[in-house]
C-alpha cells in the first residue's frame, strides 16, 4: 500500500514524549552514554506520527525525534469522535487492539497508546495492548492499527457499490 506524504511544514503540530532511555556503547576508552527518546506528534484532528532520537543531550535527542516523527505522519480517518471499526496492530511481540467507544467514554489506554490516541484526536476509544508492553513496540503497533482504519467511504470505493449498499 503506498503511504501519500504529509507535509507538516505549515501544521500545528503538538508533541509529546513517550519515553526516554539511557543507551550506551561500550568502546576502548570506556562506556559512551547517549539518550534514546520515543516522541509523538499529532494535530489533534486525525493527522500522527511517532519517530525516535538519539543524541548526547536530552533535548537534541527530542528534537530529533520530533523531526523523524513529523515526517511519518499519517492521516486516522475519524467518525465522529472515535475511530470507524474494531482493529488490531501489532509490532514484535506486541499487539494493540483499538475498539470504537460510546461519546463520553473517552480515552481507555496506557500511557503509550494514550499518546498516540490523544494526539491523533480521538477522544473516545477502547484499548488493550496484548503480549509485550514495550513502549516503542506498543507506540509503532498502535500506529499500525490507525493505519489500517478505513471509513465506510472508502470501503464502497473500493468495492464499487455506495455506502448504503455495505451498511444494509
Amino acid at each position: 500500500m503506498k503511504r501519500k506524504i504529509i507535509d507538516a511544514s505549515g501544521l500545528e503540530l503538538q508533541d509529546r514524549v513517550v519515553e526516554i532511555n539511557r543507551v550506551s556503547k561500550t568502546v576502548k576508552g570506556g562506556r559512551n552514554m547517549r539518550f534514546s527518546c520515543l516522541v509523538v506528534v499529532g494535530d489533534g484532528n486525525g493527522l500522527v506520527g511517532v519517530g525516535t532520537g538519539k543524541a548526547v543531550e536530552i533535548p537534541d535527542a527530542i528534537r530529533k525525534g520530533i523531526d523523524a516523527a513529523k515526517k511519518n505522519l499519517i492521516k486516522v480517518p475519524l467518525v465522529g469522535t472515535t475511530i470507524p471499526h474494531q482493529v488490531l496492530g501489532g509490532k514484535g511481540a506486541g499487539s494493540v487492539l483499538l475498539k470504537p467507544a460510546a461519546p463520553g467514554t473517552g480515552v481507555i489506554a496506557g500511557g503509550p497508546v494514550r499518546a498516540v490516541c490523544e494526539l491523533a484526536g480521538i477522544k473516545d476509544i477502547r484499548t488493550k495492548c496484548l503480549g509485550t508492553h514495550n513502549p516503542n513496540n506498543v507506540v509503532i503497533a498502535t500506529m499500525e492499527g490507525l493505519s489500517r482504519l478505513m471509513t465506510v467511504e472508502q470501503v464502497a470505493a473500493k468495492r464499487g457499490k455506495k455506502p448504503e449498499e455495505i451498511l444494509g
